[in-house]
C-alpha cells in the first residue's frame, strides 16, 4: 500500500478570531468568547488570553479572575459555521477524503489530490493561503504519514504555522515527547506509565508489545504502536455525530428529588461539546441507573431543537419527572445527551430555528 499523506488543518483560536476579525476594536486584546455568568463556560480563548492561562471549556468566572481585562463576547455560531463551511468548500478543492473533527479542524487524505500539487506540503500550503486570502484567518496544518502524526504536526507551530513529518524523520521526533501527547493517554493512563517509569514516549518503546497488553488490555497494543509512529486509521469522510452525552456517578445513592444540580451540570457539559457540530440535535435524552444497577432512558423530540443551555437543562428536567418509580426509589447514575443530529441546511425549517448560545 502506498504511503498516506494526511494533512490536519486547525484554525487558530477559531471563534476569537472570528470575531477579532469582525469587529477590529478587538485585535490584539484578550478576547474570551463566553457568556459571563456562574454557569457558562470558555468557548475559546483568543492568543493574548491564553497568555494568562485562560482556556477552552474552562468555567468562564474563572477565566475572569485569570485575566480581569479580558473583553468578554458572546458565542455567535451562525457565523461560526458558516465559516466553517466555507473552510470545508476550500478542503474539497483539493480532496473528497475529509474527516471533519469539529467547526475548527479536519483530517484531510491527500495521498492523491484533485489539484494535481506534487507534495502533501504544497498542499497544506496552498489550503492555508486560501483560507486567509477568501477568509482573513489564520489556521495551522501538520503533514505526516498518517494521522495522529498530522494531528501532533498541526499544533507545533501553532499559530498560523505548518510543520511536516518525513517518515524517516519519526524516529527522531517522537521519543522525546511526554507520553501524554500520544493520543488515548489521559491522566489515569499517564499516572500508570509514570509509576512504571514512563514519562516519554522513549521510555515506552522500551516496553515489549506482550507486557504492555498484559498491562493494559488491547489498550496496549495501541500505545506500542503509537510509541513508533504507526497508526492505520483512515481519513473517514461524511462520518456524522450520532449523540453527546455526558455522565455521571454519585458519590452516594440519591433520590430522584435530588438529581437537579447534577442534570444541570451535565447538560452544560453536553451542551457545550455539541457546540462543536456543524450539525443540530433535535432530540433530548436522559438517562438514569437505579442503585440496583437498572437503566432508565427517557427523551423528547421538541417541535424545535434547544437553542440554548437553558432549554436543553429545561427539558432534560421535564424528563425527570416523566420517571415514576416512587420516592423511596435511588439513584446512582445519571447523564444528559442530544442524539438525532440533522444539517440544519437540509432542514427547510431550519431558518425557524434561532442559533444557539452557550448560556442563556
Amino acid at each position: 500500500m502506498a504511503q498516506r499523506k494526511i494533512v490536519h488543518i486547525d484554525m487558530d483560536a477559531f471563534y476569537a478570531s472570528v470575531e477579532q476579525r469582525d469587529n477590529p476594536e478587538l485585535r490584539g486584546k484578550p478576547v474570551v468568547v463566553a457568556w459571563r455568568g456562574n454557569r457558562s463556560v470558555v468557548c475559546a480563548a483568543s492568543y493574548e488570553a491564553r497568555r494568562f492561562g485562560v482556556r477552552s471549556a474552562m468555567p468562564a468566572v474563572r477565566a475572569e479572575r485569570l485575566c480581569p481585562q479580558a473583553v468578554f463576547v458572546p458565542p455567535d455560531f451562525t457565523r461560526y459555521r458558516a465559516v466553517s463551511r466555507h473552510t470545508r468548500e476550500i478542503f474539497k478543492r483539493h480532496t473528497d477524503l475529509i474527516e471533519p473533527l469539529s467547526l475548527d479542524e479536519a483530517y484531510l487524505d491527500v495521498t492523491e489530490n484533485k489539484t494535481g500539487l506534487a507534495t502533501a506540503t504544497r498542499v497544506a500550503r496552498s489550503i492555508r493561503a486560501q483560507i486567509w486570502e477568501e477568509l482573513n484567518l489564520t489556521a495551522s496544518a501538520g503533514v505526516a504519514p498518517n494521522k495522529f502524526l498530522a494531528k501532533i504536526a498541526s499544533d507545533w507551530r501553532k499559530p498560523n504555522g505548518l510543520f511536516v513529518l518525513q517518515p524517516a524523520d519519526i524516529d527522531g521526533f517522537l521519543p522525546p515527547l511526554p507520553v501524554g501527547r500520544l493520543p488515548g493517554v489521559g491522566k489515569v493512563t499517564e499516572s500508570r506509565l509514570g509509576e512504571m517509569g514512563v514519562k516519554t514516549v522513549g521510555d515506552l518503546r522500551s516496553f515489549e508489545l506482550a507486557d504492555l497488553e498484559r498491562r493494559f488490555g488491547r489498550h496496549g497494543q495501541r500505545l506500542y504502536e503509537l510509541a513508533r509512529g504507526i497508526d492505520l486509521s483512515p481519513v473517514v469522510p461524511d462520518r456524522p455525530t450520532q449523540s453527546i452525552s455526558a455522565e455521571d456517578t454519585f458519590e452516594r445513592d440519591v433520590p430522584l428529588a435530588e438529581t437537579e444540580p447534577l442534570i444541570r451540570r451535565l447538560a452544560e457539559k453536553t451542551w457545550a461539546a455539541s457546540r462543536n457540530e456543524t450539525r443540530v440535535a433535535r432530540t433530548v435524552v436522559l438517562k438514569l441507573k437505579t442503585s440496583d444497577f437498572r437503566i432508565l432512558t427517557r427523551s423528547l423530540t421538541p417541535h424545535s431543537p434547544p437553542a440554548t443551555c437553558d432549554e436543553l437543562t429545561s427539558i432534560a428536567l421535564e424528563l425527570r419527572d416523566r420517571v415514576n418509580l416512587g420516592a423511596r426509589q435511588l439513584y446512582r447514575l445519571v447523564g444528559v445527551g442530544l442524539s438525532n443530529f440533522y444539517d440544519p441546511e437540509d432542514d427547510p425549517q431550519a431558518e425557524l430555528f434561532s442559533d444557539p448560545e452557550l448560556d442563556g
